[in-house]
């Protein structure tokens, strides 16, 4: 299925149903006095959070969610049957915000939580609620309210414990094929990751965690150039960003250093809070540095970044310093330092 994580749908609440003038009318029984029954109120529309779902795909095909009116009251006090409710399923991490406004309407975080987003109008009042001492034949009636509608926007932002960011081809798709059972695409040129991608690394038995694989940044992202910055939201959830840095780029590209910084700038344009979140440099394509010079190399891009952070050398085709990484990602999230 394609992987779609923006969506506007249009949702409607039932209205209410209304109330009605009625009068008993039996044989033998005189003034029968008024029972003109209450209307229903009006179905409501919710959202629930499923981790079955991870793209809002579906929505690009339905877009009205409209639930159903309540019904009118009727004579001998029947009340009317109250509307059904409509419930969305979305997948956990959507936003959804009011359209026009941008006012935000909730979060789905959690799984199986039910969250409210237009509700019903409320029923309208029968004749025989205004009979008192002084008033024995009403012949007044409310009618129900409308339910309440919005047109609204969806921005899916995935759930994961760590982010992978970098320039592309600096092996971010090869890194998670080496710690998962995911299997994005992979090939010996740049952009083959074209939306986000989601693996589990389990480290032991009952310890785990979830890393999110973005296509690449390149310079001037922050002004929408290239794919990258389009999935960077789905960074914005993550406890943890490892920068991953090819140490030997191909024919033409910059530095090392320079490339990163690059994506430090774009990171940083594009959100303060996302570029202050934690952040590991892990130095990537080991195995193609003859072992003699890779202290040198990994010095020589740790200098030229001015980086006082944490610092792995590793490479990810070959799976080396992979197991060291991860073990050490596991105790930062098991930390109070990554709460």
């Amino acid at each position: 299925m394609k992987f779609v994580d923006e969506a506007t749908i249009f949702v409607k609440a039932g209205d209410g149903g209304n109330g009605i003038v009625s009068f008993r009318r039996e044989k033998f029984i005189p003034r029968g006095g008024p029972d003109g029954g209450d209307g229903g109120d009006g179905g409501s529309v919710y959202v629930v959070g499923t981790p079955n779902l991870n793209t809002l795909a579906d929505f690009r095909y339905q877009r009205r969610f409209v639930a159903r009116r309540g019904g009118n009251g009727e004579g001998g006090n029947r009340t009317g049957a109250k509307g059904d409710d409509v419930v969305i399923e979305l997948p956990l991490g959507t936003q959804i915000t009011v359209a026009d406004s941008g006012e935000m309407v909730a979060d789905v975080d959690a799984p199986g939580e039910r969250i409210l987003i237009a509700r019903g109008g409320f029923h309208g009042i029968g004749n025989a609620r205004f009979k008192s001492s002084t008033n024995r034949t009403p012949r007044e009636c409310k009618p129900g309210t409308p339910g309440e509608q919005f047109e609204l926007r969806l921005e899916l932002k995935v759930i994961a414990d760590v982010g992978l960011l970098g320039m592309p081809n600096a092996g971010k798709s090869t890194f998670i094929r080496a710690v998962s059972a995911a299997r994005p695409r992979v090939a010996d040129y740049p952009f083959t990751t074209l939306h986000p991608n989601l693996g589990v690394v389990r480290v032991s038995a009952h310890r785990s965690f979830v890393v999110a694989d973005i296509p690449g940044l390149i310079e001037g992202a922050a002004d929408g150039v290239g794919l990258g910055i389009r999935f960077l939201r789905h960074l914005q959830r993550t406890r943890l960003l490892l920068h991953l840095v090819d140490v030997l780029p191909g024919d033409g590209a910059d530095e090392p250093a320079i490339a990163a910084q690059k994506i430090l700038r774009e990171l940083q344009r594009y959100d303060e809070s996302l570029y202050l979140k934690p952040r590991w440099l892990v130095l990537n394509k080991l195995d193609l540095v003859p072992a003699a010079e890779r202290d040198a190399v990994r010095d020589g891009i740790v200098a030229g970044l001015g980086w006082d952070g944490p610092v792995y050398a590793v490479s990810a085709l070959a799976g080396d310093g992979v197991d060291e990484l991860c073990n050490d990602i596991m105790k930062f999230l098991e930390s109070d330092e990554a709460l």
